[in-house]
């Protein structure tokens, strides 16, 4: 899986503990009756981030959203905005704006219409919505489609109708409910590299909620992975993808094989573990922090792993199986290899050139091989 590396991310102020947050979500719990939709959850999030909540159905990301927007209010906690403490100031009076998944564009209304309608609202002069509704069109590249109904757009120009409606009042925050969920695939991975493209002309601040894994990572300068009400873990697309924080996060995010296994070594530079769904040991050139004996998991990524015809001249981290399945997906081929021990494991690799996949087929004898660095070792 592709991650992000934004020119924000070299900048990393959330690593700063003097930097302050723009968004602080402070100790915040929500309950709807006896359900508890989110649970004390603290969050900061930094001036022109494009932060992600990320997570499954019914996690929590979309209620902690409309929180922020002030469409719901706490139970508990506090939720401040620049500084300010907007926990139970309503939506009108808050600098932010919110972009649903559907869009809620007026069908009646021309594009135009549709961009200037909460400037109107607001009682802006008319000639200064008209500059700016020319420019944010001009930004989201629609001028030529001023006159048209949204039943005359394609997806994709009617997500960047809602955009541009949500950004020409110039608000301090963008909400946005699974922006892209309503375009097909190829569409949605161009227009999220648009989105990335416009919050970092514009500097606005963006809080996406999404459950797509791909699109997360594409997006955002850091994503909050979310589960049952909780914020798992907060990092940048990288960190959460090769250091997860548990069996959940690693599990979540990409791909990924868990050997289970037992700490038969345990030193400040190393670690090795004895698992018997891999049928050997695994070596991991660096420490962790677990008790001597205890049951761990190695999380290894697919791509990581390579697959051979020959076995490879090392003693651990090498395992050998039967190739029970493979896939031909252009850019990668994908195998799966099933262990003595019945484990099934899942190993991609890049087809760098024609008929790379050809050499090894169904049924053979292979072997599974990785370097040192690779897994990640869990005890949660």
């Amino acid at each position: 899986m592709a991650t992000n590396a934004r020119p924000q991310q070299q900048l990393a102020v959330w690593n700063d503990p003097q930097a302050v947050p723009y968004v602080h979500i402070d100790r915040v719990t929500k309950k709807f009756g006896d359900f508890v939709a989110v649970n004390n959850v603290s969050l900061k999030i930094y001036k022109k981030e494009l932060f992600c909540l990320l997570g499954g159905s019914g996690c929590g990301k979309t209620t902690l959203l409309r929180m922020l927007a002030g469409f719901e209010e706490p139970t508990s906690g506090k939720i401040f905005i620049d500084g300010v403490d907007m926990t139970n100031i309503p939506p009108y009076e808050r600098p932010v704006n919110m972009m649903f998944q559907s869009y809620a564009l007026f069908p009646h209304m021309t594009v135009e219409q549709n961009v200037a309608f909460g400037l109107k609202q607001d009682g802006v002069a008319k000639h200064e919505i008209r500059t700016r509704v020319d420019d944010m069109l001009k930004l989201v590249r629609l001028q030529q489609f001023a006159q048209r109904k949204p039943h005359q757009l394609s997806g994709g120009q009617r997500q960047r109708v809602a955009l541009a409606r949500s950004l020409v009042k110039r608000p301090k925050l963008l909400l946005l409910d699974e922006p892209l969920g309503a375009l097909d695939k190829k569409l949605r991975e161009h227009t999220q590299f648009e989105l990335v493209n416009l919050q970092e002309q514009l500097g606005v601040t963006f809080v996406v909620v999404t459950h797509d894994q791909e699109e997360a990572m594409t997006l955002s300068t850091r994503i909050g992975v979310m589960n049952a009400g909780e914020i798992i873990q907060v990092g940048t697309p990288k960190d959460i993808y090769e250091y997860p924080n548990s069996k959940f996060v690693a599990e979540f995010i990409g791909n990924v094989n868990m050997f289970e296994g037992r700490l038969i070594e345990d030193e400040p530079d190393h670690v090795r573990i004895d698992s018997a769904e891999l049928g050997g040991t695994i070596f991991v050139d660096h420490g962790v922090s677990s008790a001597p004996d205890a049951v761990v998991a190695a999380a290894i990524r697919p791509e990581k792993i390579i697959i051979s015809l020959e076995r490879p001249e090392q003693a651990d981290n090498v395992a050998q199986g039967i190739v029970k399945e493979i896939a031909y997906l252009g850019d990668m081929s994908v195998y799966l290899v099933q262990l003595a021990s019945g484990k099934v494991v899942r190993i991609t690799q890049p087809n760098t050139y024609r008929h790379a996949e050809a050499s090894i087929t169904w049924d053979q004898t292979v072997y599974l091989s990785w370097h040192a660095s690779s897994p990640v070792v869990l005890s949660e």
